[in-house]
């Protein structure tokens, strides 16, 4: 049966940090990821989004996590075709030309961060996350083919933020495009009824491992800062209500990450425990993480 893991996105998110969660004696760079691989087995490593780790960076990350530990690490900006400000590149790169040679070497660099990670066996999938000004078309199909073509051999997973990618009248495309890819489709739950939001479909499009980023359902989702979009208490209602997907996703892929990107202070990780519990309610003979809520309390 699948592996089902819960984590947040991210573990030095300065909300997390100062809400407490972390306690004395485990405040510092190694004892956070310590304390924290300790309480949950996956987590996604965003800090590459926006600038590149050394590998020394990666390789301590591996050290300090046990063994079947995941990190789900995010592609740089420039690579899925954000934004980029320039103080986001390596100081060498910084005056080159945006082109393609940029971007060869941006992702060269990014793979030799990651190494580590898939050296010791802690790698659980690059993470494409695409912009919204990525909509459906021939021109984004390659935009995205190309960048699979650069990670080819690496477990590649893509989070598309146009909603049309999703849409009921072109899920099964896109989720063909993906599966021809041998690309992870990374299903979203946000809240609904607005322009932006994101349908919450969820296809297995490798065997080898099933993705959901759970970004909470601010009513300011696609506009605000990263505080109003991502602000949320999810209830155990909420969660309760993605229980037959996630036994969908469990039956068809190796492993399931169950990724709260849902901010602010502790309320990331206290989900990933209501959640945990939850499925160790409703799907005793798979394996979610054992380790016991370090405080006890369920999501608000």
């Amino acid at each position: 049966m699948a592996r089902i893991l819960m984590g947040t996105c991210g573990w030095t998110d300065r909300a997390l940090v100062t809400s407490g969660w972390y306690p004395p004696g485990h405040r510092d760079a190694e004892g956070r990821l310590r304390y924290y691989a300790g309480r949950f087995p996956v987590v996604e490593a965003d800090s590459p989004y926006y600038a590149l780790p050394a590998p020394a960076t990666t390789r301590r990350w591996a050290e300090r996590t046990p063994a079947g530990f995941r990190f789900d690490v995010k592609a740089h900006s420039l690579l899925t075709g954000h934004p980029t400000r320039p103080a986001a590149l390596p100081a060498d790169l910084r005056g080159r030309a945006r082109d393609e040679g940029l971007l060869d070497e941006v992702w060269a660099r990014y793979a030799e961060a990651v190494e580590p990670l898939r050296e010791s066996g802690r790698l659980g999938t690059l993470l494409f996350q695409y912009p919204p000004s990525l909509a459906p078309g021939p021109r984004a199909e390659a935009f995205v083919s190309g960048c699979r073509e650069r990670a080819r051999g690496w477990p590649f997973a893509v989070e598309f933020r146009h909603p049309d990618w999703w849409r009921p009248e072109r899920e099964r495309a896109t989720a063909a495009l993906l599966a021809d890819l041998d690309a992870t489709a990374v299903a979203v739950d946000t809240v609904q009824g607005l322009p932006a939001s994101m349908p919450p479909a969820a296809p297995v499009t490798t065997a080898r491992l099933a993705v959901v980023r759970f970004h909470g359902r601010s009513p300011h989702w696609g506009t605000g800062s990263k505080e109003d979009r991502f602000r949320h208490d999810y209830t155990e209602r909420e969660l309760a209500g993605w229980l037959p997907r996630v036994r969908a996703l469990a039956a068809g892929a190796d492993e399931v990450h169950l990724l709260f990107n849902n901010c602010c202070a502790d309320a990331a990780a206290m989900a990933a425990d209501t959640m945990r519990r939850l499925l160790d309610t409703s799907v005793p003979h798979q394996t979610a993480h054992p380790a016991p809520s370090p405080s006890g309390r369920a999501a608000r």
